[in-house]
């Protein structure tokens, strides 16, 4: 089992930046692929980054590229979503996600989620 515990969220004005922090317990996510999500109220949640294993590959989703950068120390266990010059529409509950299997940005595919952040970007 891996358990995953976001933090970093927080109010900010529009066009600041945030970094957000997913630490893991309970098992090694060396050979995980970690993924960021985010839900807003009464939407579904979706794919924001991912990160190979080894941190060789980064994927995100359009709306965010140019912006907002995923990174992980897998001797710390952890994984960081950089998010700079934030919009009021992002703003969401952030989750951290894992898997082993690479590829693929589906919410179902994920199989550990931490209990999320929250982000609120005000304009």
């Amino acid at each position: 089992q891996v358990q995953l515990v976001e933090s970093g969220g927080g109010l900010v004005q529009a066009g600041d930046s945030l970094r957000l922090s997913c630490a893991a317990s309970g098992r090694s996510i060396a050979y995980y692929e970690m993924a960021w999500f985010r839900q807003a109220p009464g939407r579904e949640r979706e794919f924001v980054a991912a990160i190979r294993w080894s941190g060789s590959s980064t994927y995100y989703a359009d709306s965010v590229k140019g912006r907002f950068t995923i990174s992980r120390d897998n001797a710390k266990n952890t994984v960081y979503l950089q998010m700079n010059s934030l919009k009021p529409e992002e703003t969401a509950v952030y989750y951290c996600a894992a898997k082993l299997n690479p590829g693929g940005t589906w919410v179902a595919e994920y199989e550990y989620w931490g209990q999320g952040t929250q982000v609120t970007v005000y304009a």
